[in-house]
């Protein structure tokens, strides 16, 4: 089927245009002013923004934690991507103890496969490596999966130890993959876990003070150092306050590939949420905690300047009914996560364009810096003859206020509940197929594909 999008302002994250779009199958055939091709359908983009498809590079869908399991499926998860203008997604496939990184890896394929309604893939997430596992690292690169997680953090359960780091970072870095690094300082936290709870310290607001920003600094100064010492590149995920955002501005400075992200999380809310009255804080339990205000701007100009490169959101849901409330007695049982894959496109676009980014900054941050930094560059991320015809019709105008009554992620509450927002997905292409228009789901679960991935872009 071929698609003509027609009067359309079309962002990339180098470009701003006025021209028609042609899509034939499921790329991008053509691009000019006034086509003169005829189209199976014509869409009008009259006044609107025409922008490649949103890019999660990290989410969580259906992921066992703590007794439960994320509420989001990959069919569930991946429609409201959709709808909120998002077009792939990044999961981490989770080696679990006595695991190998292969059945990890088919195991995220037996969850996923027939449910996807966008495209997606994974990290692998490690928790096991010997100087002999690098065969089975170079066999899950060479099937696009070239991306590898690492835990400094969660004792006992996925964090590995400094020998590990150091083997996982060089044999991925010498393949042309890239080490992610969930940088915490996980045994000293640990121990003040165990302090807090000793002295019946057991409210929600506890998991903050337990993980405050010096430790999450503490552990990025490590992972980047020890990428120095493997001359490897690295990625610090889920970066949430200044301090560490800095450690890997250090490193960078001094010629070293180390890179990051931040959530749309940590550029909205802080800590103060934690205080919110019948256990309502239980909601903004995830790792890293929520921090200090003062640590918001910081991110913003971080995101403006390219000391971090792109936005994710950590999504991982819990029902605050039923799941959150599991840590009721204590805050170390609560379920870490929330929700977010939905909101994020137009959460960043209302909040960059309060601070001046630029169009094309914001592209980029949410699209295409991710398909480059992931390996999915040209295919993914931008608007240009030949890739994949992921595209997103947005009406910068359109205001709304969001809450969990009108969103399509499986949870019984929003992060941002009550917030006016500028900016809206009106028209989701996923692969040159109309997937959302009209505020309806015109997709089927399973028309999303695995994504090969390769070398990633880190130079």
């Amino acid at each position: 089927m071929s698609v003509l999008i027609k009067n359309g302002r079309i962002i990339t994250a180098t470009d701003d245009y006025s021209a028609d779009i042609l899509i034939d199958g499921e790329t991008v055939s053509a691009i000019g002013k006034n086509l003169p091709m005829k189209a199976d359908r014509t869409i009008d983009a009259k006044g609107k923004l025409v922008i490649p498809g949103g890019i999660d590079p990290h989410v969580h869908m259906e992921l066992p934690f703590g007794g439960t399991v994320s509420s989001d499926d990959f069919k569930t998860g991946t429609i409201a991507a959709a709808f909120g203008g998002t077009t792939t997604i990044i999961d981490f496939a989770i080696q679990s103890k006595g695991m190998t990184m292969t059945q990890a890896h088919e195991a995220w394929i037996a969850k996923s496969e027939g449910k996807c309604a966008i495209d997606y893939g994974w990290h692998m997430a490690i928790t096991k490596f010997e100087n002999a596992d690098r065969a089975e690292m170079k066999k899950l690169y060479d099937a696009g999966v070239t991306t590898f997680k690492i835990f400094l953090a969660y004792p006992n359960v996925l964090m590995i130890d400094q020998p590990t780091v150091y083997r996982v970072m060089k044999n991925a870095g010498e393949l042309g993959g890239l080490t992610l690094v969930h940088a915490e300082n996980g045994e000293a936290i640990e121990e003040r876990i165990r302090i807090l709870v000793s002295e019946g310290k057991n409210e929600p607001k506890y998991h903050a003070v337990s993980r405050p920003p010096i430790m999450q600094a503490d552990g990025v100064a490590r992972a980047v150092k020890v990428a120095e010492f493997a001359k490897a590149p690295v990625f610090i995920v889920h970066v949430s306050c200044e301090s560490a955002m800095m450690e890997i501005v250090r490193s960078r400075d001094d010629g070293n590939p180390a890179y990051g992200e931040t959530c749309t999380q940590y550029l909205f809310l802080d800590e103060s949420y934690y205080d919110k009255p019948n256990f309502e804080g239980a909601k903004y339990v995830f790792t890293p905690p929520l921090v200090p205000k003062e640590n918001i701007e910081p991110l913003w100009k971080g995101l403006k300047l390219g000391y971090l490169q792109e936005v994710s959101t950590d999504h991982c849901p819990f029902f605050f009914k039923g799941q959150k409330e599991l840590g009721k007695e204590t805050f170390t049982k609560i379920p870490n996560g929330g929700p977010g894959v939905e909101d994020r496109l137009s959460m960043t676009f209302h909040g960059a364009m309060q601070r001046s980014f630029s169009l094309n900054k914001f592209i980029d941050i949410t699209s295409t810096a991710s398909a480059k930094m992931f390996g999915m560059f040209p295919r993914k991320g931008t608007i240009a003859v030949g890739s994949d015809a992921d595209i997103v019709i947005f009406d910068p105008e359109k205001e709304r206020t969001i809450s969990a009554k009108t969103h399509h992620m499986n949870c019984d509450y929003s992060l941002f509940e009550g917030w006016k927002i500028k900016g809206e997905p009106q028209t989701v292409l996923s692969r040159g197929k109309v997937i959302i228009e009209d505020g309806q789901y015109k997709g089927r679960p399973g028309e999303g594909k695995f994504i090969k991935r390769g070398e990633c872009a880190t130079a």
